[in-house]
């Protein structure tokens, strides 16, 4: 087993936290942005929905990245 393998780990996993982090951020400002123009929550909800699916599928690579590191390279 690699000794560094566990930070290698764990910062695969830090994308998966700051993607979390990033979702909360932008979905509280889109909440913001509706109760400010409501009018416009079409709008706003269809772009907030593309960010967060681009933010999701980064959380997803970092977490699928971990998991093979985990188990590819612990032998």
């Amino acid at each position: 087993m690699y000794p560094s393998l566990p930070i290698g780990v764990a910062l695969c996993l830090l994308a998966c936290v700051a993607a979390a982090l990033g979702m909360g951020l932008a979905t509280g400002k889109a909440v913001d942005a509706v109760a400010r123009q409501p009018e416009a929550s079409g709008k706003i909800n269809g772009i907030l929905l593309l960010g967060l699916a681009i933010t999701e599928s980064c959380a997803i690579y970092g977490f699928v990245t971990a998991l093979i590191m985990l188990f590819s390279m612990n032998k």
